[in-house]
């Protein structure tokens, strides 16, 4: 069969050949044993109404048999045989180019090349999934390939639930996913309720189908890295020289030593999972891979001595190079950490002292034991970091819920009024003041033509557009936008595609929308092809979330989550493509709320009002919830805002004089 008859057969009538399990692909680790007898039996049922009885009895013992074996039914045999990667638009079988590209993007999200664990359709975060199962895969394709542009596809955490009537200025397709009853959100449920096979953790791109690979994050990191040099540094220096310790090369936080790269630093990233460290290392994406403590303490003082710009992988445990370090007296001048903690129990992070292999069997088959080494090394690692902060060293949490899950496990990481962490959020000390309060954030964008010059051109198009905005723009934001511009004339050298033809960078509303209109204008003059416009989730307005996104927010409110879920309702009828709106994203299940976005560009007259509706609406929420809980930037900002925008009126605070209390 052709690649679109295979897409246009769905679940077929004839089961494929069962599929072998291939050693040779980085697989997700066992889930845990979670599940009643009774249970079980009810999650083979859930996963058997997908085929037709006659297929029961050959495919019962099959699952039965990936339940008991991984923790979850993922349907190995229904994999399809073609490759899996973003092809170019015009070649999926599909009555709506809407939906197309659509497809396109999660054949990204899939591709070996960008997916963490594509056999078990998990894109990254150790259980960022697009899906539950293959199954779900092919009907989601299918639906797809036959919709027309007055359908939606209603996705429930993964499962396609089917096509419903609507009309052309709606969404294609409203995703959710993990969307609990409060009381049912702790981490065990999410064990339970995805093993039953009703529900997925989405992490935020992952099944959103907003995936770009690792550059996705590299730009945000390097943003980081950036300001967090400028926080250090005395009279106006950069980071030659300086050191940065971190850890993860997964699918996210492999972003890191390339963001070191371009930052202009020495990175050490330690990554436990070797096949992960492969990766990263045959993509370009870190330098040098060493595994030997006492070599990785000779390398970077070397490093040091001459001022090199090196990404050093460390294969093996985290909590060793920070001791390492420690004894040898290496100074670290910025230490971070985005190991998947969100996830602790079940792969995201790993204890000290044990191998990979015997890990991944301890949290299947000892899961206690295993919760008790990962809190012991959690504590040694706090301990470590502190001792390292005492000489000087800039730590920042990630957003990973490292201080978190540290604090959790009793590790000394607390400030001295016992309730704040010693340690600040990337966001309340970076990004949230110096980006996502002035409405910069991850905007992103593919070109579904799958060809290399439209992404140069995109690039040079936006390039054009920051630097004729920057010309007017206020000091406030200056730096912002000179950091975009310097950030996208090098996009191409620093080679930083990993799948599809896609980009990434900082921009505020006018940005984004100025941007990508010039890409409609370029589209309808035939000189490049359609555009996926989208984001990170990790944005301005997307997400509440206390421990990241909305740290820098003080009234009490990052609690809430009403601004999510506004924006996703916003984006929807503004003229979204397709809307997502998830729980879990990035710092674990039942601790975050956050919503994303897709948008296709066709160089028509309703892309251009759709476009701009919908992207003026998704920035200006954030800042205008910014701005009620007093943030300086964000009340400059939407006062910007209001004065470009005759109908934007919005609610300001009054500041009270503190000397009345």
């Amino acid at each position: 069969m052709t690649f679109k008859e295979q897409i246009l057969e769905g679940i077929p009538n004839k089961l494929p050949q069962p599929k072998p399990y291939d050693p040779n692909i980085n697989h997700a680790p066992k889930r845990k044993e979670i599940l009643s007898e009774d249970e079980k039996k009810l999650a083979l049922k859930n996963a058997l109404r997908y085929f037709d009885k006659e297929h029961h009895a050959v495919l019962l013992p099959e699952f039965r048999e990936e339940l008991e074996k991984y923790g979850r039914i993922y349907m190995y045999r229904l994999r399809p045989d073609y490759k899996m990667y973003a092809r170019p638009i015009d070649e999926y079988p599909a009555r709506s180019k809407q939906a197309a590209a659509i497809m396109l993007m999660i054949q990204n999200n899939l591709d070996y090349a960008v997916a963490q664990h594509p056999h078990e359709l998990i894109t990254y975060g150790g259980n960022g999934a697009v899906f539950q199962n293959w199954a779900q895969y092919r009907l989601s394709m299918k639906y797809l390939a036959e919709m027309n542009d007055e359908q939606t596809l209603v996705m429930y955490s993964g499962h396609p639930m089917g096509l419903f009537p609507s009309h052309k200025e709606a969404p294609r397709v409203i995703v959710t996913n993990g969307m609990m009853i409060p009381n049912y959100s702790q981490p065990d449920d999410w064990e339970k309720f995805n093993a039953l096979g009703v529900t997925q953790y989405g992490q935020m791109t992952a099944g959103s189908y907003m995936y770009i690979g690792p550059q996705g994050i590299v730009h945000g990191t390097t943003i980081t890295v950036l300001n967090g040099g400028r926080k250090i540094s005395k009279n106006g220096e950069g980071l030659e020289g300086k050191l940065f310790v971190t850890a993860g090369l997964g699918g996210m936080s492999g972003a890191q030593p390339k963001a070191g790269n371009i930052a202009g630093c020495i990175t050490v990233c330690a990554e436990i999972n070797p096949k992960a460290t492969e990766t990263r290392h045959s993509q370009g994406w870190v330098d040098e891979v060493i595994s030997d403590l006492d070599e990785l303490a000779g390398r970077v003082k070397t490093a040091k001595e001459n001022k090199e710009v090196v990404s050093i992988a460390y294969q093996g445990n985290i909590v060793d190079v920070w001791e390492k370090f420690d004894t040898e007296n290496i100074y670290i001048d910025l230490g971070s950490d985005q190991t998947s903690l969100h996830n602790p129990w079940a792969g995201g992070y790993y204890p000290v002292g044990l191998s990979y292999e015997e890990s991944n069997e301890m949290m299947a088959s000892q899961p206690e034991l295993f919760k008790e080494k990962v809190q012991e090394t959690l504590r040694r690692h706090a301990a470590s970091i502190n001792n390292h902060t005492a000489k000087g060293t800039y730590f920042f949490d990630y957003g990973n819920a490292f201080l978190l899950e540290a604090s959790r496990a009793g590790a000394d990481i607390m400030a001295a009024d016992g309730k704040s962490f010693r340690y600040p959020s990337y966001v309340q000390d970076i990004m949230g003041p110096m980006c996502f309060d002035y409405g910069f954030g991850p905007f992103r964008w593919v070109c579904t033509s799958g060809k290399t010059e439209d992404l140069a051109r995109t690039d040079a198009i936006a390039c054009e557009v920051l630097e004729e905005i920057m010309k007017n723009s206020p000091a406030e934001i200056q730096q912002q936008m000179a950091d975009n511009i310097r950030w996208i004339k090098g996009a191409q050298e620093n080679k930083l595609v990993v799948g599809s033809q896609a980009r990434i960078l900082y921009a505020d509303a006018e940005g984004r929308i100025k941007i990508a209109e010039a890409f409609n204008k370029a589209i309808e003059k035939g000189e490049i092809g359609y555009v996926v416009l989208g984001r990170d989730h990790h944005d301005v307005s997307g997400t509440d979330s206390p421990y990241r996104e909305t740290s820098n927010i003080y009234d009490g409110s990052q609690f809430t989550a009403d601004m999510a879920i506004h924006n996703v309702i916003g984006d929807s009828f503004r003229g979204a493509t397709w809307v997502s709106i998830h729980n879990g994203g990035g710092v674990g299940w039942g601790e975050v709320i956050n919503g994303g976005f897709g948008m296709v560009l066709d160089g028509s007259n309703e892309a251009s009002k759709r476009l701009k509706s919908m992207l003026f609406w998704d920035v200006n929420n954030g800042i205008a919830r910014r701005s009620w809980a007093r943030n300086d930037e964000a009340i400059f900002a939407i006062k910007r805002a209001m004065e470009a925008e005759p109908n934007l009126k919005v609610t300001l605070p009054n500041k009270v004089d503190e000397s009345l209390f």
